[in-house]
Formats: structure tokens, C-alpha cells, sequence
């Protein structure tokens, strides 16, 4: 079973920053850190940006030039550096990873973590 933890979320004035991490374990199957997603109450969750295996990244608009991802793939682990917060960045942010097995991809996610920005 593919644990996914993510971590770093919390309270911070706008303009601040947070950074969060999100390691995967669990199965001796590959395991490929995919991106971070966000979720607000009542609303469909949306990415926020997304990593390749070659370490290409794709980030929403609201976001770019302010967070930036990166993964450790030896470790199965991604993060998310982010600068600048704003009030509407208050979320909850989760971790997808996907499990290579048998030519087939399963996707995990973490449990979330929170983030508020305070203005």
C-alpha cells in the first residue's frame, strides 16, 4: 500500500512564504511524484502545478512566478516552494503520485495540508 504525507502547510501573512513537501512509500513498484493540487470547500479540486519524469513543469496561471515545484525522484518526493502568497491562495493543498505496475498507473493522493494566507 503507497503511503503519501504531505507536509509545511500552515498560517501566513500575505506576501509570505511556505514550502511544502509530499514523500511517497510504501511499494518496491515505481513511484512517480505527479503535482500538487488545491481544494476549496464546495469547489472542484484544481492543479496548481505539475511535474514530468524528465522534470518539465506546468503551473496554473494564477500561480506562475510566484511557486515553483521540484522533485526528488530518487526519494519519491516533490515539493512546493512558494512565494508571495495571497489571500486566495488559502487552500487545501494535496500531493498526486502515480504507482507504475504491471504497465499500469495508479494514482495516490496525500491527505492534504492546509494553507491560509491572512491579509
Amino acid at each position: 500500500q503507497v503511503q503519501v504525507v504531505e507536509s509545511g502547510g500552515g498560517l501566513v501573512q500575505a506576501g509570505g512564504s511556505l514550502r511544502l513537501s509530499c514523500a511517497a512509500s510504501g511499494s518496491t513498484s515505481r513511484i512517480i511524484p505527479i503535482g500538487w493540487y488545491r481544494q476549496l470547500p464546495g469547489k472542484q479540486r484544481e492543479s496548481v502545478a505539475t511535474i514530468s519524469d524528465g522534470g518539465s513543469a506546468r503551473y496554473a496561471d494564477s500561480v506562475k512566478g510566484r511557486f515553483t515545484i521540484s522533485s526528488d525522484n530518487a526519494k519519491n518526493t516533490v515539493y512546493l516552494q512558494m512565494n508571495n502568497l495571497k489571500p486566495e491562495d488559502t487552500a487545501v493543498y494535496y500531493c498526486k503520485v502515480h504507482l507504475l505496475k504491471d504497465s499500469l498507473a495508479f494514482q495516490y493522493w496525500g491527505q492534504g495540508t492546509q494553507v491560509t494566507v491572512s491579509s
